[in-house]
């Protein structure tokens, strides 16, 4: 059984930064590519960042080009996503994932999810 679990959400004035964690079950957790997302309310789940198994390939939402950084530690079993420059458009749930093929952006191609952490930006 896959679990992820997120921490590192809060709320931040426009401007400011926040790092957001995952860590993941299992000793298997360096062969995954990892995702995050992002879900406002009343809006459906959106694609933010993804990092290849090694670590080597990342992908970004082009809203987040130039101030979200994606990484991770597989010695720690841990994702990151290193948030600068936070605008309140972009408040929302942030989610881990963990995808079944590189290169996936849309919620249909990860298939563990953890249960999401809060970030809110004030202006």
């Amino acid at each position: 059984q896959v679990q992820l679990v997120e921490s590192g959400g809060g709320l931040v004035q426009a401007g400011g930064s926040l790092r957001l964690s995952c860590v993941g079950s299992g000793r298997t957790f360096g062969s995954w590519a990892m995702g995050w997302f992002r879900q406002a309310p009343g809006k459906e789940r959106e694609f933010v960042a993804a990092i290849s198994w090694t670590g080597v390939s990342t992908r970004y939402e082009d809203a987040v080009k130039g101030r979200f950084t994606i990484s991770r530690d597989n010695a720690k079993n841990t994702v990151y996503l290193q948030m600068n420059s936070l605008a309140p458009e972009d408040t929302a749930a942030y989610y881990c994932a963990r995808a079944t093929y590189w290169g996936a952006t849309t919620p249909r191609g990860y298939d563990y999810w953890g249960q999401g952490t809060q970030v809110t930006v004030s202006s």
